[in-house]
């Protein structure tokens, strides 16, 4: 009997995860995906790029609900996913993550039930103030299967009385990330295009609310990346929100080369012949681990503690990395992929 899954993407972080577990769905003849894009990233840049290059199965519905208010955006993301869902009648749901895609497809489903399955469940910085602390924690209230990438997401959930349906699966992040080094050694030039061969340097990104809207804070990071940049050339795809408040405030960082937003391989490729990576994005951070590259997470918390036990992470309000550095065995061998697919089945089949 095949069970069909709609899988409810929106955002570049949750095209990579979904590449890494729709190619395992593909090779499991008992399982049939539709994918549900929500366009809450709308720019061709930070979408279109990611399907083509990942191979990610075209979606069966896509809508444009980027820009907008929290609230705004979500409901009409939650109203478009209930009528698919009636429409569809699929078996399940499948969330990743913590973007406001992920709670609108957690929260029509739960409402019409229809089991959510929530990979990267358990995450907490347990700063409510973050939107995508709200989303994650309300979409494993309502997920029937939670799939954590560490033991810490399994102790979270734990500690706010969720202990059914949770299972230890790794980190599909890691599998899209190892599937990333191997293809950019060929499908990319972005090092040679920038002139950086030879050059130290580091990676940067920057698009959260919390900076970008907080005109002291956002002004405090630009200062923290000039004053790095005085030890290294800082390469900065920029976001297009970050684009457009940087334009509106007339700030340009000295030190800091500036250029578009890049296609996944791009960007792996300029992680490889980096030095360092400063970011305040969640799966840049494990990216940065994944590729062995010290990184400094531009935000006061983060829901990836592991990183910074481990030493190959720090907050940009720390002094240093904690030594000595050491692996992280929780995110896998590359198998998270396989082994998260295995649970959905599991769980389909009961």
């Amino acid at each position: 009997m095949t069970r069909t899954i709609f899988t409810v993407v929106g955002a570049r972080p949750q095209f990579i995860k979904a590449a890494a577990v729709s190619r395992v769905i593909a090779d499991r003849p008992n399982l049939d995906e539709k994918i549900v894009h929500t366009g809450q990233h709308y720019d061709p840049g930070m979408s279109d790029v990611f399907f083509d290059e990942l191979g990610i199965p075209a979606p069966a519905r896509r809508y444009e609900f980027g820009g907008g208010t929290h609230g705004a955006m979500t409901g009409k993301m939650l109203a478009a996913i209930e009528d698919a869902l009636m429409e569809d009648k699929p078996d399940a749901v499948l969330v990743y993550g913590d973007t406001n895609s992920t709670l609108a497809g957690a929260l029509a489903a739960a409402k019409l039930h229809i089991p959510v399955i929530h990979v990267e469940a358990g995450l907490r910085s347990f700063n409510r103030r973050m939107p995508e602390e709200i989303n994650r924690v309300m979409a494993d209230h309502l997920s029937a299967l939670l799939l954590c990438p560490t033991q810490t997401g399994i102790d979270n959930l734990k500690a706010e009385g969720i202990t059914r349906g949770v299972h230890a699966v790794g980190d599909v992040m890691h599998d899209a990330t190892l599937y990333a080094i191997e293809q950019s050694k060929t499908k990319s030039d972005i090092v040679d295009r920038l002139d950086l061969a030879g050059k130290d340097y580091a990676v940067c990104t920057l698009h959260r609310a919390e900076n970008t809207d907080d005109t002291e804070r956002f002004a405090r990071v630009i200062a923290f990346l000039e004053a790095q940049a005085k030890d290294r050339l800082i390469v900065f795809p920029v976001h297009p929100r970050t684009k457009k408040v940087m334009a509106e405030r007339g700030i340009t960082p000295k030190g800091v080369m500036q250029i578009e937003p890049l296609g996944y391989f791009d960007l792996h490729r300029l992680m490889a012949d980096s030095s360092l990576v400063l970011t305040d994005s969640g799966g840049l951070q494990k990216e940065a681990y994944f590729h062995r590259k010290p990184a400094i997470t531009l935000r006061d918390e983060t829901e990836w503690v592991e990183t910074v036990e481990a030493g190959w992470n720090r907050l940009w309000t720390m002094d240093d990395w904690k030594a000595p550095r050491h692996d992280i065995s929780d995110y896998g061998q590359g198998d998270a992929g396989e082994r998260t697919v295995d649970a959905i089945e599991a769980f389909l089949a009961s």
